[in-house]
């Protein structure tokens, strides 16, 4: 059920990077859910509840769900009608998925996938243009040059408002940066790293520096590490949660990289954050998420949902982030000892 109007917090809007683009704090994704593990109806009423919470940034790729999760999202703003004035779309391309028959060039940075990639995702999105394009890994076997040209052409033709990566190393989004000063280009706005209690280093050191030189906005992912981070997992793995789903790829990646002693000692761990966020009066889901929105880096935190009771629980986190002050961050570094040291430049 619906919470009642004027019962929600309000939206916060942060720029994304030194842009002038707003993207709400608080967005959603639609990895391994829409299009895939959701269904459609159960897609159509995460994004309108949202929407109806003050979520203006909706990110996809070409890869999630094979091309599936672009569809659904599309779906859902013709089903409602909204302004696309209104909203902030984002796609990635890097993955493809099963658009030819011959996987040779259907996937990576080239300029032939860059362009073909993005004009199929456009039609199964079924709109003009994203606002956001991120090339989503890096492809060493691509010259930088021909990838940053490709992005700036997606720019040039109104397909994408703007470019980012993901997953993406320091060096090399400092490369393309360079690349797009030599050549009078633009470079990448913002980087799409995972982000959370349990994964710091890239955002908080090997980043740093990028903040300051080029303006890098973050729209972050994983701020709740799958679940892991909600206390959910503290007496055993329920039956209908995501680490229980083991004929999922991603699922059947974890466990094999992840024992389940060593998952079960990470669950201790964030199992010690509990008394913070009773004190706090906020569940232990939010207070992660809140952690997240602290850092006055990210522009959006990019979470996922399956119902829209979880979309309401997200939101919480808003006002949450603002009881954090230096003294409690300082509490929660102890328990998790996990701070990455200060950045230092290698020359």
């Amino acid at each position: 059920m619906a919470k009642s109007e004027g019962l929600l917090p309000e939206m916060e809007y942060r720029f994304l990077g030194r842009s002038g683009l707003q993207v709400s704090a608080i967005s959603l994704g639609g990895w391994l859910t829409y299009g895939g593990h959701v269904d459609r109806e159960g897609t159509f009423a995460c994004m309108k509840a949202a929407y109806d919470c003050g979520v203006n940034f909706f990110d996809c790729a070409e890869g999630y769900a094979n091309g599936e999760s672009e569809r659904a999202m599309g779906e859902a703003i013709r089903k409602y009608g909204w302004k696309r004035n209104d909203l902030v779309i984002s796609t990635k391309i890097y993955f493809g998925t099963a658009f030819g028959s011959n996987k040779a060039n259907n996937s990576g940075l080239s300029r032939k996938h860059v362009l073909e990639g993005m004009d199929m995702s456009l039609e199964r999105l079924q709109l003009a243009y994203v606002d956001l394009v991120y090339a989503h890994r890096p492809d060493r076997q691509t010259p930088m040059e021909e990838t940053v040209r490709a992005f700036n052409h997606l720019i040039n033709t109104g397909k994408a408002l703007y470019w980012g990566t993901s997953e993406w190393n320091a060096d090399e989004i400092a490369q393309a940066w360079r690349y797009a000063d030599k050549l009078g280009l633009i470079g990448p706005l913002m980087e799409q790293p995972r982000y959370n209690m349990l994964e710091r280093v890239k955002v908080e050191s090997e980043y740093a520096h990028l903040y300051r030189e080029t303006g890098l906005g973050l729209t972050v992912f994983s701020p709740l590490k799958q679940g892991i981070l909600s206390g959910k997992y503290k007496k055993g793995i329920p039956e209908d949660s995501r680490f229980a789903q083991t004929e999922v790829e991603f699922v059947a990646g974890f466990w094999k990289r992840t024992g389940k002693e060593e998952f079960q000692a990470i669950v201790d761990q964030v199992s010690k954050l509990e008394p913070i966020a009773q004190r706090l009066g906020i569940k232990q889901s939010v207070l992660a998420l809140a952690w997240v929105l602290a850092n006055p880096y990210v522009s959006s935190a990019i979470t996922g949902a399956s119902s829209p009771e979880q979309i309401y629980e997200n939101i919480e986190a808003i006002p949450a982030y603002k009881k954090l002050t230096p003294d409690i961050l300082g509490e929660i570094d102890e328990i998790l000892n996990n701070k990455p040291p200060a950045f230092t430049p290698r020359f």
